[in-house]
Parts: C-alpha cells; sequence; structure tokens
C-alpha cells in the first residue's frame, strides 16, 4: 500500500519562467484544501541540500499569481546529479517529513525527481521552462509570456529598422530548441527565421534573400535567430559587408524570461499545479504533467524523458512561405 500523503514540498529549478509562482500559488491552495500540511523548498535541488526549507500558508502565496520569476527561487546542483546527493536529498524530505514533492522545471529537473523517486519520495513534476522544448507536452509553463515579450521587443526594432532601411538580427532564446524563434518569426513577419534543428548556415542564401528583398524595394529585413545558432553580431558585420545595406544585432537575452505571466500561462499553471497534487494523492509518484489534445494529463518520467520532439514540418514550411 502506498504511504499516505500528509506534507508535500514544492520546488523550482533550472531556468525560471513567468506562470512558476501560479503553479506554486496552485500546489500550495490545493494541498492546503485537501488537508495537507505544505513546504516551500527554497532555490531549487541546492535548497533541498542546504535544508532551506519553510512552512507555507495560503497567505504565503497571495499577490503572486502576477508576478514572474519564482517566489521560491531557483538554482543549479551539481551535488543533485551524484546518487550520494539524491540520497541525501531524500533523507533530508523524511528528516523534514515531506512525504511528497512537486518539481517545477525542465527536463534537468525531472531526472532530479526520478532519482527522488527511486529513493522513496514521491515526486509529480510539472513542465516549467519557456523554451517549450519538452516533448510530452504541447504546452509549458512561461511559452506564452516568452514568445509574447519577444514578439512586442521585435515589433519595436521592426520599426526603426524601417526607418533607417536595414536589416536587422534579432536574437531570441532558445539553446536547442527552435519554437521562441519560429513563433516569433510567424507572428512578427519576419524575411528569414533560423532555427536550431533547421538551419543548414547557408548564409549566402540569407544574403542574396536580402539583396532581391531590396531590388524589390522593401527597406528593411528582419532575422530571426535562436539563441543555439547565436553570432548574431558576428553575422551582422558579414552580411552588411556583403550586401552594403547597415545591419545591426539586437539580442534580446533575460527579458524574455522575466514579466508578469499572461492569461494563458496564469490559467494553465494553476491547473498544472493543482493536478500535480491531486494524482499524487491518489498515489501517483514519479509523473510528469502534461497538456495535450485540449487535456490535462500525466507520464512516466522515465517515458517522458525519452520522448523526442521537433520542429513541425508543415508549420516550418509555413514560415518559410509567409
Amino acid at each position: 500500500m502506498a504511504k499516505e500523503i500528509k506534507t508535500i514540498g514544492v520546488l523550482t529549478s533550472g531556468g525560471d519562467a513567468p506562470g512558476m509562482n501560479a503553479a506554486i500559488r496552485a500546489v500550495v491552495r490545493t494541498a492546503l484544501a485537501r488537508g495537507l500540511k505544505v513546504k516551500g523548498i527554497k532555490k531549487g535541488y541546492q535548497g533541498l541540500l542546504n535544508e532551506e526549507i519553510v512552512d507555507m500558508e495560503a497567505r504565503s502565496v497571495s499577490e503572486i499569481i502576477q508576478r514572474g520569476g519564482t517566489i521560491l527561487g531557483t538554482a543549479r546542483c551539481l551535488e543533485f546529479k551524484t546518487p550520494e546527493g539524491q540520497k541525501k536529498g531524500a533523507d533530508i524530505c523524511r528528516k523534514h517529513e515531506i512525504d511528497g514533492i512537486v518539481v517545477i522545471g525542465g527536463d534537468g529537473s525531472y531526472r532530479g525527481a526520478q532519482a527522488l523517486s527511486r529513493n522513496g519520495i514521491n515526486t509529480i513534476g510539472l513542465p516549467g521552462t519557456i523554451d517549450l522544448d519538452i516533448a510530452c507536452t504541447d504546452y509549458t509553463i512561461g511559452f506564452d509570456t516568452a514568445v509574447n515579450t519577444a514578439m512586442n521587443a521585435i515589433d519595436k526594432v521592426k520599426d526603426t529598422s524601417s526607418s533607417h532601411e536595414r536589416c536587422s538580427i534579432i536574437e531570441v532564446m532558445g539553446r536547442h530548441a527552435g519554437y521562441i524563434a519560429l513563433w516569433c518569426g510567424i507572428a512578427n513577419g519576419a524575411e528569414d527565421i533560423l532555427l536550431p534543428e533547421k538551419y543548414d548556415f547557408n548564409e549566402q542564401m540569407i544574403i542574396n534573400n536580402i539583396i532581391a528583398n531590396r531590388k524589390k524595394g522593401k527597406t528593411h529585413h528582419i532575422i530571426i535567430n535562436a539563441e543555439g545558432i547565436g553570432h548574431s553580431t558576428s553575422m551582422a558585420r558579414r552580411i552588411e559587408a556583403a550586401t552594403g545595406i547597415e545591419t545591426r544585432a539586437t539580442i534580446l537575452g533575460y527579458m524574455q524570461r522575466g514579466g508578469s505571466p499572461t492569461a494563458k500561462d496564469r490559467y494553465y499553471a494553476s491547473i498544472m499545479g493543482a493536478y500535480a497534487v491531486d494524482i499524487m494523492l491518489k498515489g501517483k509518484t514519479n509523473r510528469v504533467v502534461g497538456y495535450q489534445h485540449g487535456e490535462f494529463v500525466d507520464f512516466d518520467i522515465e517515458a517522458a524523458l525519452n520522448m523526442e520532439k521537433s520542429i513541425d514540418e508543415y508549420q516550418f514550411e509555413v514560415a518559410q512561405l509567409l
């Protein structure tokens, strides 16, 4: 028989994402409503190992749903990647009478959750990453806000690019996944979109495209470049030298992680937080919550980590056509 859950912990790990606070709030208030005690673990797995653990009440999460970032903080933790660190983390959970933990983060965070589960602590993962790169889910907490933040910034750069008849290379986040770049490329009407999954490093084709568009009377040229390709500044210098057209690079950077979350990120993160508590109370562990085909679902973490995700070919084709 599964151990009765009386106290749960919640932590955020890896990169922060808008909507994490909404998820924390939902976990805390749902658990309290179900008669559980809740402990907040600060600074991710590092905070767990340092025993930075606090009691949480309903008022602990008041007025946070609209805030970006994470009130619990987040940090990387190399020690927790070791078997010794993982066992220590589970022992600390037992010391503080934590029966289960909801972990909000990406793939790396899931591996930590999986390790805790193997060491006897019930764990449920929530997909918190702006990159939309978790294969088992169509939605990740923070993506909607991040892509809207980037879209609004690109609109502004596009205005000044047109005024000065420039070429602009705008670098968005996405080290291994090009979803922010793809969405912004379509939403902002970019002339070229460079994705880690698709880019063949044929810079001459981009140069030819810029020259052809200028001959047609186009007064600006917007290139959306994903972080995983990078080198936007040096690329701008090469393009300007080859075309004679003033070219500037703008790197949006960490502004995409911040800001007040959109309604979608607040809503979905809230439902996912509540869902995580309820499936844990049903005896589930070593699971990750996802959203597929309009429904909230859950998967075994191992199965989720083994899934692969790629850019939809039709969506990429449409981006090129438009």
